[in-house]
């Protein structure tokens, strides 16, 4: 196979992509996200397993405090998803009908969704075009006297400026419900995320920096918040399961609409081992970024992500941005073309305003946020999960230089 040379790198002239029939860089299929389980996690389970309790048990509250030790909060609650925490996070927040909470379209839909679901009305304020964070210049202009909380989103893993947020917030009245669903160990100013917003919410969802399977927590450092977080997972039951059975009594009582979001012990026990690894994971997933940033310097058509100085990401993802005036074709077919040389790259996200259900409800065309809504059709995450091998990113980037070479103008 023909190659030239730049930047003293091998690069692809002119390859028979897999796309069109050409052998595929890689036999077998490399995801872009997976968990690493181990035997102490499954032993762990296991141990849950053949124990009294596999829900409503010890390991709930052993986990919570764990969590919390890790993010430097007071207090952690944990949940059956990472919905189910945005949810609970907007109850305790009060959010109600006739409210409104400002948030980034850039997101999984589920940051926006725990709005609706509490009756509200999600607001969305563009993006910033470096970071693609949520721009907190575009979110003051959106706060009415209907606002009532702001939702940043930690993109990829990058913390959003939650000093300004916090300064919005302290201004204005509002709570600050940050979706760090992306960002579990990474840093803000020397702080880690989770010790800063009035809530933050993560994400124990298989692709994730730990996983319970499924899961999800808020922390927080108000205790009152922490409070109405537990008895809204637990159908808003103001008695623990556990102090009933202590007690020998049959006796509780529901005191607000809950819902049934608990987080099993199972999950919890996996949990906890997860998060002895976690610093081994997000240092894995820092020298995979720092490879991906160095060989995207001499690869043309391709924008690395931005980092801020004073952050330090947990890099759940890495998005690149094609540069789609020195391509041939657009987004579309280079996703093709990478998936065909078997890497598994995908698209975080699809701006949330412009998903149907979004159109039908609120009347979005396309064109409200155009930083968000141009990044969309730029961006592709590449692989990235802490087992990957440095064979698996090397085939990464030489899948890379194979497609963008082919199609470059």
């Amino acid at each position: 196979m023909a190659t030239e040379v730049i930047s003293s790198k091998p690069v692809f002239s002119h390859p028979a992509l897999a796309l069109y029939g050409g052998t595929p860089i890689r036999t077998r299929f490399l995801p872009y996200g997976h968990q690493s389980i181990d035997e102490s996690a499954i032993q762990a389970v296991v141990q849950v397993l053949r124990s009294d309790w596999i829900t409503t048990g010890p390991k709930i509250a052993e986990f919570e405090e764990a969590i919390a030790a890790v993010v430097g909060a007071r207090q952690a609650v944990v949940f059956s998803s990472g919905t189910a925490a945005l949810h609970a996070a907007a109850f305790a927040a009060d959010l109600e009908p006739g409210q409104e909470a400002i948030t980034t379209p850039l997101t999984f839909c589920a940051t926006a969704n725990c709005m609706l679901y509490q009756g509200a009305r999600p607001i969305f304020a563009d993006v910033c075009p470096d970071t693609l964070l949520i721009d907190p210049c575009e979110v003051a202009q959106r706060i009415t006297p209907r606002t009532k909380a702001i939702l940043p989103v930690d993109y990829a893993g990058h913390p959003a400026a939650l000093g300004e947020f916090m300064e919005l917030a302290n201004r204005h009245g509002l709570v600050i419900i940050e979706d760090a669903t992306h960002a579990l160990g990474a840093t803000h100013k020397g702080r880690r995320v989770g010790s800063i917003a009035h809530m933050t919410v993560f994400s124990f969802h298989p692709v994730k920096h730990i996983t319970t399977g499924e899961g999800g927590a808020v922390t927080t450092d108000n205790v009152q918040l922490a409070h109405r977080l537990r008895k809204f997972r637990n159908h808003g039951i103001d008695y623990d399961p556990q102090l009933r059975q202590h007690h020998g009594t049959w006796y509780y009582e529901m005191v607000e609409l809950g819902y049934n979001y608990r987080l099993t012990d199972i999950g919890c026990a996996l949990g906890l081992s997860q998060l002895r690894s976690l610093e081994a994971n997000l240092a894995r997933r820092r020298a995979l970024a720092d490879r991906y940033t160095a060989a995207l310097a001499d690869l043309p058509g391709l924008t690395p992500p931005v980092v801020h100085t004073d952050v330090e990401p947990a890099w759940h993802l890495y998005p690149v941005r094609l540069e789609l005036a020195k391509l041939r074709v657009g987004r579309e077919e280079i996703f093709r073309a990478l998936r065909a040389e078997n890497i598994g790259v995908n698209v975080h996200y699809i701006p949330v305003h412009l998903h149907p259900y979004y159109r039908a409800r609120f009347g979005y065309r396309g064109g409200e946020y155009p930083v968000a809504e141009m990044a969309y059709e730029q961006l592709i995450s590449l692989p990235m999960f802490p087992g990957m091998s440095d064979s698996d990113i090397e085939d990464v980037i030489e899948a890379l230089r194979k497609v963008m070479s082919y199609y470059a103008r």
